[in-house]
């Protein structure tokens, strides 16, 4: 678009010759010879630069000055001058002028000063939005304000308007399903279903029918026909998270579906068609799945097309604070607690805490801080004793002697399989509940069980 002038100048032969140069120039120019026409034009048309004489008719350049300013015009404003004086161009300076031109002026003098100031507005725009995006706390669901999550943010922008595959990846506990969630809600396709599954969630013989849908009689339990996760997430966004764990029949199908965008469901015959845009997620190394054999690499780049990487909350400096106090007040308000925040020393602690579970460990710590307590605010006594740390500024602690019993040393399989099987007992056999109280993947779980039933 061409840059919008709005000249204010009340002698009709400088007015001419301005207009002149400021077509020649390649701008578009509205003229006026009174603050009240520069009023109503600068209402109907927003110029991006605004030239002003300073002696007008009914006011001054400097008062119109700031009546557009008021109105909420943002424009670079040049103020023209038969005074020379640096008394002038101060004020003008004052006022907001970006520049100042004294009469009579040549054409190149009028386009230097014309183009310096445009530009420098840009910059201003362009600086003020940088600004605003650095300054982001909280995205989406996100909590955060760091260097790191902000690329994340700027990357889910830039990506939500694209049909391109979004391919995730990131610790435990990093907030991928978040990240689907926000590059579906920034999307035009916000509007439609978001579906997301867990691939290791869900027995391997049942995984495809959980995609792809089955028809009445396709096997034993199948009563009637049940759309998969494919066919709800048409229009919108299908997630397949944890897609590392998808066994090697099932990326075939995968493939296709990819390739052709379409299905045929478990037990059917008829192909079904829809546009659901596709985002995967993992823990794992993706890369060396795929050079282990273990992925298929032609299902990858299908896949692989935008990546975005978590970073891991020990990366994300302070926003462990900002996510700590966000949970605090979340979960307060749940349980009716009265917390207001937490004290330097619980800060400290948390800030130095290395969080192997990242968020979703800090908000499982928060939350069992305010089921158990209650203060206005959480001290060092109620964090759990695996963030209690040593505080350097307190000096070395004498060590205390802790006399063990002799005991035989077990393989580390057996321990293992004991903590696995302790665990499903405490949680009524649910995996999942299992797998975050021991700080693993689920699917880990699930193959432990299977390998253990083939030994027996």
């Amino acid at each position: 678009m061409r840059p919008r002038v709005l000249l204010v100048e009340d002698t009709p032969t400088e007015a001419e010759l301005a207009r002149a140069h400021l077509s020649a120039f390649g701008h578009d120019c509205h003229h006026a010879g009174t603050v009240a026409q520069a009023l109503e034009i600068a209402a109907d048309h927003p110029p991006d630069a605004v030239l002003i004489d300073l002696q007008l008719p009914d006011g001054s350049g400097f008062e119109l000055m700031r009546r557009l300013r008021q109105a909420g015009v943002d424009a670079a404003f040049i103020v023209v001058t038969v005074n020379a004086s640096v008394k002038a161009a101060v004020e003008a300076m004052r006022e907001g002028a970006m520049d100042f031109i004294v009469k009579p002026y040549s054409r190149a003098r009028l386009q230097v000063t014309l183009e310096n100031a445009l530009e420098t507005r840009r910059l201003r725009a362009e600086l003020e939005a940088a600004r605003a995006q650095l300054g982001r706390g909280s995205f989406f669901g996100f909590v955060g304000a760091s260097p790191a999550m902000q690329a994340v943010y700027r990357t889910i922008e830039s990506v939500a308007g694209s049909k391109a595959s979004v391919f995730i990846t990131g610790e435990s506990g990093t907030g991928k399903e978040l990240a689907a969630d926000a590059i579906h809600r920034a999307s035009p396709r916000a509007g439609k279903p978001f579906v997301a599954l867990n691939c290791a969630a869900i027995p391997r013989d049942l995984l495809e029918s959980e995609i792809f849908g089955h028809v009445k009689g396709a096997f034993t339990g199948a009563t009637e026909n049940r759309a998969g996760a494919a066919k709800q997430a048409d229009g919108g966004t299908l997630f397949l998270d944890e897609i590392g764990e998808m066994p090697a029949d099932m990326q075939v199908k995968l493939l296709r579906f990819l390739q052709l965008g379409s299905f045929t469901p478990v037990g059917g015959t008829r192909l079904e068609k829809v546009d659901a845009r596709i985002i995967a997620a993992t823990n794992r190394d993706i890369r060396a799945e795929v050079e282990a054999g273990r992925f298929r690499e032609d299902l990858f780049y299908r896949l692989y097309v935008v990546p975005l990487e978590l970073p891991p909350l020990r990366a994300r400096g302070e926003d462990v604070l900002l996510i700590a106090r966000h949970f605090l007040e979340v979960f307060s308000a749940e349980e009716g607690k009265g917390f207001q925040g937490l004290d330097a020393e619980a800060e400290a602690l948390i800030l130095a805490a290395p969080w192997p579970g990242n968020v979703r460990q800090l908000q499982n710590v928060v939350r069992n801080i305010v089921v158990l307590h209650d203060g206005p605010l959480v001290t060092r006594a109620m964090l759990p004793a695996q963030l209690i740390q040593p505080n350097p500024r307190e000096g070395a602690r004498p060590a205390v002697r802790v006399e063990r019993r002799a005991r035989a040393v077990e393989p580390l399989a057996v321990v293992e399989k004991r903590a696995i099987l302790a665990a499903l007992e405490h949680t009524a056999q649910d995996v999942p509940r299992a797998a975050a109280l021991l700080e693993v993947n689920p699917s880990t779980i699930y193959r432990k069980l299977a390998a253990w039933k083939k030994e027996a």
